[in-house]
């Protein structure tokens, strides 16, 4: 059975937005080019790990994918049939997974990430986006005509217009935008999200996308960072600027709900039934409800940018090298990791956590509070 996965998306926004590592080659042989092999493939930036099955599948810069079957204690490279940054990795069984990464690279596997198969790419999901839009335009533009006393219409009007515009100049532009998150609710249903206001839905276990991003109130096209769902079925997504969203429908409706904090969020995470949210200086909050936050002081500054459900333990990740634990969710206590490194990602085993980020893979016992 799978185990609570962290979800976050940003090692440093920078990383997640604009790379970590220069490469020689265009944005198009990024997409296409395979990932180099090496011996150091467990040393690499990474940015995510997934539990699949009885396996770990970690991803990271340049195209890197590796696997362990021992829990951790050693890593093997998987061929992938590209070389751009990976930003997310997401498993719904030992089998089958999704990940994401930079000019919009979408791609699955059915055999544990032995092999991958690229789905979508940045210049398939302009397009995407484009043609919705415009359709999104011609919809309101339609409902201006019979009320043109609605502000709050004219205003949703003008904001889709401006969005097509931008659209178009992404599509003259190229693949650029990164993808830094996927979720999927099963084997079928999933989303994929990142920069720039970017949301997508599939229902059809991503043999096929729709644009999803002009059904959230984002008029000023803020990057979305992370998205999960709470025990109640209810999925938030959060991103830069305190974005905060929550869907009750399975995503297709959603509402802009009040954040507690205006900064950029990039982690949320759920722990005995509570809600976390986690952001930039050490911002913490924490929701019954998903509605109403209160505000929760580690002790530290650092940002936090992911987290580890394991056992009966929370478990906070920053920058720094940050590793910060609580049993109640409220009161934190450090646990050294070893190195001033940033973590960008989690798993929790039994015993210990396997964490990456800066310098690749490490591993933590749990450590008793």
């Amino acid at each position: 059975m799978l185990q609570n996965r962290p979800v976050i998306r940003c090692l440093l926004l920078a990383v997640a937005l604009f790379g970590a590592s220069v490469s020689m080659v265009s944005v198009a042989d990024r997409l296409s080019v395979p990932a180099l092999t090496t011996f150091r493939a467990d040393q690499m930036l990474l940015l995510d790990v997934a539990i699949a099955g009885d396996q770990l599948i970690a991803v990271g810069d340049q195209g890197t994918v590796i696997r362990s079957g021992d829990e951790g204690l050693t890593w093997q490279q998987l061929k992938t049939p590209f070389s751009v940054m990976l930003t997310s990795v997401f498993f719904t069984d030992e089998k089958n997974g999704w990940l994401v990464g930079h000019d919009g690279l979408l791609a699955k596997t059915q055999d544990s990430g032995v092999s991958w198969r690229k789905l979508l790419d940045g210049d398939e999901i302009n397009h995407l986006r484009l043609s919705r839009l415009q359709a999104w335009v011609s919809e309101l533009e339609a409902q201006v005509h019979v009320e043109p006393d609605n502000e709050r219409l004219a205003e949703q009007f003008d904001t889709a217009q401006w969005q097509v515009d931008d659209a178009a100049a992404a599509l003259e532009e190229g693949p650029s935008v990164p993808l830094l998150d996927i979720w999927f609710a099963d084997d079928q249903r999933g989303f994929a999200l990142g920069g720039y206001g970017l949301l997508l839905k599939t229902d059809d276990a991503g043999e096929s996308w729709q644009y999803w991003g002009d059904r959230l109130d984002n008029p000023d096209s803020f990057h979305l960072n992370a998205m999960i769902a709470d025990h109640r079925g209810y999925l938030y997504i959060i991103g830069e600027a305190g974005l905060l969203f929550r869907s009750v429908d399975q995503g297709e409706h959603w509402e802009r709900l009040d954040s507690p904090y205006d900064g950029s969020l990039f982690a949320i995470t759920e722990y005995q039934n509570n809600l976390y949210l986690m952001g930039l200086r050490g911002h913490l909050y924490r929701s019954v409800d998903g509605l109403a936050w209160q505000a929760i002081d580690t002790g530290f500054n650092a940002s936090l940018v992911g987290a580890v459900v394991s056992q009966d333990r929370l478990v906070l990740l920053g920058h720094g090298g940050l590793v910060v634990q609580s049993r109640d969710g409220q009161r934190f206590s450090q646990v050294d990791s070893g190195s001033r490194r940033s973590i960008s990602a989690g798993a929790g085993l039994p015993g210990k956590y396997v964490l990456v980020g800066e310098g690749g893979v490490r591993t933590l016992e749990s450590a008793h509070e």
